[in-house]
């Protein structure tokens, strides 16, 4: 096997990882925010429309944040700014205040599985 092979399949796991942290964190969160550039889940929300002459501008403020990104070393961050001037954002409320998710960290740990990186990854 070639190392553009080695590279596809390292892609690939790293993908099939993030679904999965994906798929078993979803529960926990309030919103999800889709941007141009990221899709974002947090607990969190604040949003400020300021209507400029040329373009829109839209400052989103999350908290208690998990990005989609398989290239961080951890996805959870504590607060982000998200500044847009142009394309489509979309906010999906997941469920309402007051309605906490039922999911344990011992759950969660079961449905992640084992999705940390192997030691030959580093």
């Amino acid at each position: 096997m070639g190392h553009l092979d080695d590279l596809d399949e390292y892609e690939a796991e790293l993908e099939l990882r993030l679904k999965k942290e994906y798929q078993a964190v979803f529960s926990l969160f309030r919103y999800c925010v889709l941007t141009p550039d990221a899709t974002y889940l947090c607990n969190k929300l604040e949003r400020t429309y300021a209507p400029q002459p040329a373009y829109p501008f839209i400052r989103l403020l999350l908290e208690d944040v998990w990005v989609w990104d398989k290239n961080r070393p951890t996805r959870m961050i504590p607060k982000t700014e998200i500044f847009l001037t142009s394309g489509d954002v979309t906010i999906e409320e997941l469920r309402t205040e007051g309605d906490e998710p039922t999911l344990t960290p011992e759950a969660l740990a079961e449905r992640i599985g084992d999705i940390r990186p192997r030691d030959d990854e580093f």
